[in-house]
């Protein structure tokens, strides 16, 4: 077999095409734009026009959808599922969704912590 033959039996194997992974369809690509806009409009609608009165349940609520809309970008747009790759797609999903679950509580307790330890407020009436 010459070199070019094995290089070519090698790509048949390997197709771009037609190899059964999910590549994305241009109906796929816009159902992902249209739910990745829906999900970034919400919590600006939420915070701008106050429609839930906590500050606790407005982040509650903005965070839930930070993580909706990163497996909405992994699906659409990585075309992340069980099947592609013998599951190593899976795998990194269930990675990311673990480093993004750790990133936010992280943020929240940093955040918390520096709310709470930095400069606390003092009774002015209390002044020398």
């Amino acid at each position: 077999m010459t070199p070019h033959a094995e290089h070519h039996g090698h790509d048949a194997h390997h197709g771009h095409a037609d190899d059964g992974h999910a590549h994305g369809t241009l109906g796929s690509y816009m159902i992902g734009f249209v739910l990745s806009v829906i999900l970034t409009v919400i919590p600006f609608w939420l915070v701008m026009d106050g429609t839930i009165l906590d500050k606790n349940m407005t982040a509650i609520a903005i965070m839930a959808l930070a993580a909706v809309q990163v497996v909405v970008h992994m699906i659409f747009f990585l075309h992340m599922n069980g099947r592609a790759e013998g599951g190593w797609t899976m795998l990194s999903l269930i990675f990311t969704i673990i480093v993004v679950v750790i990133m936010l509580a992280g943020s929240l307790w940093v955040m918390y912590h520096l709310n709470t330890n930095m400069m606390p407020m003092h009774d002015p009436s209390q002044l020398p």
